[in-house]
């Protein structure tokens, strides 16, 4: 039994280690991305694409939410996200708190079938990685804080 209860620790600690590191390495060209909406705004929402510029607040800002109904600027951005309807899909929460898979920022950022307009961000290199979209389906897991 204790050889039994040791085989099942060890495995358990390498798995989660195994976790760990496919996290880090899914990053990509974020290693500093950690799920916290800070660290989601800083090295998704204003990173620069591979012209320099800022691949989401470039037209998610102020101006573009005129014709886009998204502002991503750093003082807005987590009031404009989270807990509220989508412009796009009206029945759809933007981000819902502890719910990815019906977050509609998931389904953007995924190129769901069913979302309208184009998958996002539309300029950038050219869509975010899967350690990436893994990290902002991580934050909204974990309750989608203003962290």
């Amino acid at each position: 039994m204790r050889r039994v209860t040791r085989v099942l620790v060890v495995l358990a600690a390498t798995l989660m280690i195994g976790c760990d590191e496919k996290l880090s390495d899914l990053t990509g060209p974020t290693p500093d991305l950690t799920p916290t909406f800070s660290s989601i705004q800083h090295n998704i929402f204003e990173a620069p694409d591979s012209a320099g510029r800022a691949a989401c607040t470039q037209c998610h800002n102020a101006v573009g939410r005129l014709f886009n109904g998204l502002d991503l600027s750093s003082a807005v951005a987590y009031t404009n996200l989270v807990n509220v309807a989508s412009r796009e899909k009206p029945g759809v929460l933007r981000v819902a708190p502890g719910d990815p898979d019906n977050s509609y920022l998931v389904h953007k950022v995924e190129g769901r079938p069913g979302i309208v307009g184009l998958r996002m961000p539309f300029s950038g290199p050219p869509f975010l990685t899967d350690g990436q979209i893994l990290v902002i389906k991580r934050w909204i897991e974990l309750g989608a804080k203003n962290d």
